[in-house]
């Protein structure tokens, strides 16, 4: 190779390697946030609510049990029947029965009279079993009437993976993958009654045997330090402890599924981990 050849040969290597270097650079903080977050949550999603993009992902396309996230199926199939919510409901031994394999014990003693709407507050924020069974029951058809309906809409959004066995999730035939349940929750986020009640932080209502009050399960709508625009929590053993957001973080509308947390406290911290990795790579994202 001639001397010239050489000395350009060589200004080209230094040329491709600088350029090289300045991707690397530039992107340090994309690779920063493909490392993603430490999340102990067996199954984990973080989509992009409004382009779909997915910043983060863990088996989700794993169909499992999902417990008591059905609870927003629920919601959605009566308030698209477009019942009456002022209608007045009574919490049956029936609804009791249902519920009685309920770890937690539901609040609602049978006799109580309710509205439908006060039902359906207590279903999503406090996820009370037995206003879920008694909004099943009272619906058109009865309960199997409504579980019918609730596959049927899981049909109509093209939730491959859900299936739907009762309106409470006690069941573990009710299963689906944190794919399905980010769509889910995109659709149920269109419901203002959905945001609203499935973010309130506490509520009280006239039963059976006097005032009861109520909070919501999810600990992170009480703290200032979220944006929270719906959330559903759930528990059975088969399910572990599940978590669905639709939350703004790092000036991103985003949903976050996660599935399958082990320890009582196991998914607020796996959310907690999420926002600061978010936060974390916004900071490192190049400014242009």
């Amino acid at each position: 190779m001639r001397s010239g050849e050489r000395k350009l040969h060589s200004l080209e290597k230094i040329v491709a390697f600088g350029a090289l270097a300045a991707v690397l650079f530039v992107s340090i903080g994309f690779a920063r946030a493909g490392d993603g977050p430490k999340v102990r949550s067996a199954v984990a999603l973080v989509q992009d609510a409004e382009s779909g993009e997915t910043l983060y992902e863990k088996n989700s396309d794993t169909i499992l049990p999902i417990a008591s996230i059905t609870k927003l199926m629920t919601a959605i199939v009566m308030l698209e029947r477009q019942l009456d919510l002022e209608q007045s409901v009574v919490v049956s031994k029936e609804d009791l029965k249902s519920t009685r394999s309920a770890r937690v014990r539901g609040r609602l003693r049978p006799g109580s009279v309710l509205t439908r709407d006060e039902l359906l507050l207590l279903t999503l924020m406090a996820s009370e079993n037995r206003a879920a069974a008694a909004l099943a029951r009272t619906y058109p058809g009865g309960t199997q009437a409504f579980v019918a309906a609730m596959n049927a809409e899981a049909a109509r959004l093209g939730l491959h993976d859900t299936r739907f066995a009762d309106p409470t999730g006690l069941s573990s035939d009710n299963v689906s993958s944190a794919q399905d349940l980010a769509k889910l929750v995109k659709y149920a986020h269109g419901y203002p009654l959905i945001r609203d009640y499935s973010t309130r932080e506490s509520a009280q209502v006239r039963a059976r045997g006097g005032t009861v009050g109520f909070r919501n399960t999810n600990l992170l709508v009480r703290s200032d330090q979220w944006d929270i625009e719906l959330s559903k929590t759930g528990y059975i053993s088969a399910a572990g402890r599940c978590l669905v957001m639709h939350v703004r973080l790092a000036s991103r509308e985003l949903v976050v599924v996660l599935l399958d947390s082990w320890g009582k406290y196991t998914r607020i911290a796996d959310a907690r981990r999420i926002r600061k990795w978010l936060e974390s790579s916004a900071a490192h994202e190049p400014k242009g």
